[in-house]
C-alpha cells in the first residue's frame, strides 16, 4: 500500500528529506540521495551553486525535474536576510516551496523564534510556501502555522549534533496539535533516531549531517530510508501498551 503525505498540495511517497551539504563532492551527494529514496533535497542557496554554470553545479548531479529542490536560508540570523535570500532563490529558480530557518546565534544554532515568526508572515503574504524550522515548543509551532507555515519542523536536538530526539513529549504534542505536516529537523544521528521520530507520528524527517558525515554515507542513507519506513509502519500499527510488570506470552494456567 502506498503511504503518501502532502505539503502545500504536493504529494510525496518518501518521508525522508535529505540535505546537500558536507559531502565530499556532488557525486557522493547524488549517490546518497538515490540510496535514501528521498524526493526532496534541501539546498542552502547562499552556499550551494545552483545557478553559476562556470562552476560545478548541483543540478548537474541531482536532477531538479526528478527531485524537488527545497531552498533554505541556512546561515541567516535575522528575518530580513532570510526573506532576501528566498526572494533571490525564487528569481533564480522559480521556487515557492521553501525552508525557512532564522538562527539565534552560532554556538547552538537554535532558531530565533521572534525573527522566524516575522519572516514567516512576510513570506506567506508574498506567496511563498514556507516550511519552518522551529524550537520543539507546541505553542510556537501553532503560532507559525497561524502565520502561514505550510509545515512546521521542530528540532530534535541542535543542528549537526547527532544527539537524537531529546524531548519526545513536546514533539508528540506538536504532532497532536498541528493541522499541517510536522517533520523533525535537526539532531538525528543514526537510524534509530529517525525511527523514533516516525513512531511519534511525525510526517517526515529531515537530515544532513547524519548521512554526510557517516563513514559510508551511501549505506547510511539506505539505513535511514529503511528506518523511516519501519518507524512509520510501527506508528500506523499502534504499539502495545506499557506495563509496570511482566505479562507472559503464554498462559501460566494449565501447565503440565
Amino acid at each position: 500500500m502506498t503511504d503518501s503525505w502532502s505539503v502545500a498540495s504536493r504529494t510525496f511517497t518518501s518521508r525522508l528529506i535529505v540535505g546537500t551539504g558536507k559531502y565530499k563532492d556532488f557525486e557522493q551527494n547524488a549517490a546518497a540521495v538515490a540510496a535514501s529514496g528521498a524526493e526532496i533535497v534541501t539546498v542552502a542557496v547562499r552556499r550551494v551553486n545552483v545557478s553559476d554554470p562556470s562552476a560545478p553545479m548541483l543540478t548537474d548531479y541531482i536532477d531538479p525535474k526528478k527531485v524537488t529542490y527545497l531552498p533554505n536560508t541556512a546561515g541567516c540570523f535575522n528575518a530580513d536576510d532570510a526573506i532576501r535570500t528566498l526572494r533571490l532563490a525564487r528569481e533564480a529558480g522559480g521556487w515557492d516551496l521553501v525552508k525557512l530557518e532564522v538562527l539565534g546565534e552560532a554556538k547552538t544554532l537554535y532558531p530565533n523564534m521572534r525573527e522566524t515568526l516575522e519572516a514567516t508572515e512576510v513570506l506567506a503574504r508574498e506567496g511563498f510556501l514556507p516550511m519552518v524550522y522551529c524550537v520543539d515548543d507546541p505553542i510556537a509551532a501553532k503560532q507559525l502555522e497561524d502565520a502561514g507555515a505550510v509545515a512546521v519542523m521542530p528540532l530534535g536536538a541542535p543542528i549537526g549534533s547527532g544527539l537524537g530526539i531529546q524531548n519526545r513529549v513536546t514533539i508528540r504534542l506538536i504532532v497532536e496539535g498541528a493541522s499541517v505536516p510536522v517533520l523533525v529537523d535537526a539532531g538525528v544521528g543514526t537510524a534509530s533516531d529517525a525511527a523514533v521520530a516516525m513512531e511519534l507520528g511525525c510526517d517526515g524527517v529531515l537530515m544532513n549531517t547524519a548521512i554526510a558525515e557517516a563513514r559510508d554515507p551511501v549505506r547510511m542513507a539506505r539505513a535511514m530510508k529503511l528506518a523511516v519506513e519501519a518507524g512509520r509502519d510501527a506508528y500506523l500499527s499502534g504499539r502495545m501498551g506499557l506495563r509496570k510488570y511482566a505479562d507472559p506470552s503464554s498462559p501460566l494456567a494449565g501447565l503440565i
